[in-house]
């Protein structure tokens, strides 16, 4: 974190202070658009709640579909099941949620002499200011298989000033309207295998990986000049780059 840019690089990233319904405290957060939440639990969770409207443990009533006046609404049949706590996603449903969504592996790189070419204007480029290649998880005794382990998932996981352009003027705890968590590129090459689609920022707006970088504005609009200044073989290049993650 950066907050004052002491560095002066024109970047600034700060982290976003949530507060955990688990554990009943601020803590930092790290999960959502805008940071939003602390863990995959309570992610998850809000999730299934929210967009989906399940009832959980953290969210008995669902996505609170009924207001307190709607009666007949409240009264309508539910999927809550009396010997499951009566959620329709209760505990074990949930904690095996959260194991896979913990677990699942990214996809193995693929490098060729081009896609080298790209990452070499990736990082001259200063994408990494914010989109930070790697990290080494903590030291976990009860998650062994994540302790230890040398990460590439080309984020800072910190709150950036990205523009009056990409503004959804919609505060999230520390965040404010202009800001958003930078985004992992891990995966983003097998996009369209997984989705069906290309659609890329916070509303799908960006076509394509291109179309996603030209959107870049405030604390990234150095970047995106730079990108712009760029022949079309090096453009082509960084982009083979950040789809072979």
């Amino acid at each position: 974190a950066d907050i004052d840019d002491k560095n002066s690089d024109g970047i600034s990233g700060k982290p976003n202070q949530v507060w955990s319904d688990i554990h009943q405290k601020v803590m930092l957060g790290r999960f959502g658009w805008k940071a939003g939440m602390p863990n995959i639990n309570e992610q998850s969770q809000s999730a299934s709640a929210g967009d989906m409207g399940i009832s959980v443990p953290l969210h008995p009533k669902g996505s609170g579909e009924c207001t307190e006046k709607q009666i007949r609404c409240q009264k309508a049949p539910d999927g809550n099941s009396p010997e499951y706590e009566n959620l329709e996603a209760h505990s074990t449903i949930n904690d095996l949620i959260v194991f896979y969504a913990s677990n699942l592996a990214v996809p193995m790189r693929r490098n060729t002499e081009s896609v080298l070419q790209g990452k070499k204007l990736f990082y001259e480029n200063g994408c990494i200011g914010c989109h930070q290649p790697k990290f080494m998880t903590q030291k976990s005794s009860t998650h062994p298989e994540q302790s230890e382990q040398l990460i590439w998932p080309y984020t800072d996981l910190l709150l950036h000033d990205m523009g009056e352009g990409l503004a959804d003027n919609r505060p999230e705890s520390a965040a404010t309207g202009n800001e958003w968590r930078t985004p992992p590129l891990w995966g983003i090459g097998l996009t369209e295998t997984v989705n069906g689609h290309t659609l890329f920022l916070h509303d799908g707006r960006a076509r394509n990986i291109s179309e996603a970088i030209l959107w870049h504005g405030g604390e990234s609009e150095k970047s995106k000049q730079s990108f712009l200044k760029m022949n079309k073989k090096q453009r082509d290049q960084l982009i083979q780059f950040v789809e072979s993650l």
